[in-house]
């Protein structure tokens, strides 16, 4: 097996763990979203904030998948000719981003759809729903710095 196609997997990863991710985390806040919308319509834009959150991991998720096909050289270029070893590096290099996005966003759901509970009664209270849910994401921003910079340095 070419290193290039190992290291397409964990480009791949990246992306897909996050996404599932977020697809989680957003139904989780969705779900909890419209039982208090179909009581009080006027909560929309409050709960849809707080939907949005965990729909980041998938995004950062996205942005190492791109910058890891981009260094290989599939996207915009010719495709790098790896070893195996360097294939290997690139696949862990995108691992905390596709495993920490995939847990990050799945807890920032569930911190979210806590805030949408507060909302449903307290609404003046919502930004204190999004602090917490937000707390969550400074992890994931680690996630994507950690892929980042190991891509960024692996030669």
């Amino acid at each position: 097996m070419n290193g290039l196609y190992i290291a397409i997997i964990g480009a791949s990863l990246a992306v897909a763990l996050a996404c599932l991710g977020s697809g989680k985390g957003v139904g989780l806040v969705g779900e909890a979203a419209a039982g208090v919308i179909s009581e009080d319509p006027s909560k929309f834009s409050s709960c849809l904030i707080l939907q949005i959150l965990p729909g980041t991991q998938g995004l950062y998720g996205l942005v190492i998948w791109f910058y890891a096909l981009f260094t290989l050289g599939v996207i915009g270029g010719t495709p790098a000719e790896l070893t195996v070893a360097q294939g290997i590096g690139y696949c862990f290099a995108c691992l905390p981003m596709a495993i920490g996005g995939y847990f990050t966003a799945i807890a920032q759901g569930r911190c979210a759809a806590a805030g949408v509970s507060l909302v449903a009664k307290r609404p003046e209270e919502m930004s204190k729903g999004i602090i917490m849910a937000i707390m969550v994401e400074f992890y994931a921003i680690l996630c994507l710095l950690a892929s980042f910079l190991m891509l960024l340095f692996i030669k």
